[in-house]
């Protein structure tokens, strides 16, 4: 085959804070265990695959990283609360500016999304105690054993919640120091942030619990905190509205999340992240659904925005054509094409993925997906076939 050209709008430059990217494709943030243990630290593994899909000119945004050994919830994801740590992104953040890439460090607090043996033996914290969610018999915290069921978790006494959100800000000093772009808060799939959002995991009767507003203030003081750091068109916000990873719910997610928007709206964030709902975890349950979550806030946020969750390269070009997204996040894809952002530029065939080692601990199905070129190159020793794209240099 003979692949061409084709002008699109996810190829044009694209301004976030101050930085401008050449493309709009991103990578998504992708939990891949493969960290190096103990301490939770990027190592030679993470340094090799974030540099094969670094381009030049585009986003990448890390995998989740822990702010706290509280906050832990998932064996093999990466930290940022540690010296050590600063110095494995260091060497990662390093090897995708060297192709001309951006990275900003998704910051991670999982709640009551975890086990007693990731926090040390401390109870996981969250907004609310809510006997149903440990009571529900899913196993679905990656630990040390393999997958197991959260633990039980406590209520955050209202005098625990500023020491929160100051491991936020330190875990933002530590990615800045990590050589970083940016910072994006993770506020989605039933994490810390989501719970204190969504009133099925957030019961409180005091300052951050019954109306909206006061649901919402743990998220705006932890971008505050992490805005004192970088500056607000640095740092960024990840939210699922509507999503039920996690067993999240919400009596009135669209006021809800109509309010977290216009509040966000005013902050100059670098971007608004938002995840469709017809994505469970690294799942799509609702197939053939437009995005919707997305659609509706394009009216409220007039800030850019990264559309994420079940899009192909199509469909990821014609919302981003008709002005609903700004940039696109890929997961799936990216993990299993690290030269993505070229392949959809020619229209070129996607490897697929493997599902089975998405959370394994090596570099099967981590690091050996090939490139279109090794691909090319193979085609013509093995057929002699010259009619191939063949001279795209690898992570080009």
């Amino acid at each position: 085959m003979t692949a061409t050209r084709t002008p699109r709008k996810l190829f044009s430059p694209v301004q976030i804070g101050p930085i401008t990217l050449q493309h709009r494709v991103v990578m998504a943030p992708l939990t891949r265990s493969r960290s190096v243990q103990p301490g939770d630290i990027p190592g030679d593994l993470m340094v090799e695959y974030y540099g094969q899909r670094a381009s030049e000119g585009g986003l990448i945004i890390s995998e989740a990283t822990t702010i706290s050994i509280s906050g832990r919830g998932w064996f093999g994801a990466p930290g940022l609360y540690s010296d050590a740590q600063v110095e494995g992104w260091k060497r990662v953040t390093s090897a995708v500016h060297a192709k001309g890439g951006r990275i900003f460090s998704q910051l991670w607090h999982v709640g009551r999304s975890s086990h007693i043996s990731l926090t040390d033996g401390a109870m996981p914290v969250a907004p609310s105690m809510v006997p149903d969610y440990w009571l529900d018999s899913a196993p679905t915290v990656s630990a040390p054993g393999g997958w197991v069921k959260h633990s039980p978790h406590r209520e955050l006494a209202i005098s625990e919640i500023p020491g929160v959100v100051e491991q936020y800000r330190q875990a933002a000093e530590r990615a800045k120091a990590a050589g970083f772009d940016g910072v994006e808060l993770h506020a989605a799939n039933g994490y810390l942030p989501d719970q204190f959002l969504q009133d099925g995991s957030n019961r409180r009767t005091d300052a951050y619990g019954g109306t909206i507003e006061n649901r919402s203030r743990f998220l705006l003081e932890v971008i505050a905190a992490m805005a004192s750091v970088w500056g607000s068109n640095r740092v960024a916000v990840r939210i699922g509205p509507g999503g039920t990873w996690n067993s999240m719910s919400d009596t009135n997610p669209t006021a809800l999340f109509d309010y977290v928007a216009e509040q966000l709206n005013r902050l100059g964030l670098a971007y608004l992240h938002i995840i469709e709902p017809r994505i469970k975890g690294s799942d799509l349950v609702v197939e053939g659904q437009a995005a919707i979550a997305t659609t509706r806030l394009r009216k409220i946020f007039k800030g850019k925005i990264i559309a994420a969750g079940g899009f192909e390269p199509e469909s990821a070009e014609a919302i981003v054509e008709n002005g609903d997204a700004d940039l696109v996040a890929f997961g799936r894809h990216y993990l299993s094409n690290p030269d993505l952002p070229l392949r959809i530029r020619y229209g070129l065939p996607l490897n697929p993925y493997d599902r089975a080692t998405f959370y394994t601990f090596g570099s099967r199905g981590y690091t050996d997906y090939p490139f279109y070129a090794e691909q090319a190159a193979f085609c013509i020793l093995t057929t002699g076939d010259q009619d191939v794209v063949s001279n795209f240099a690898q992570g080009s």
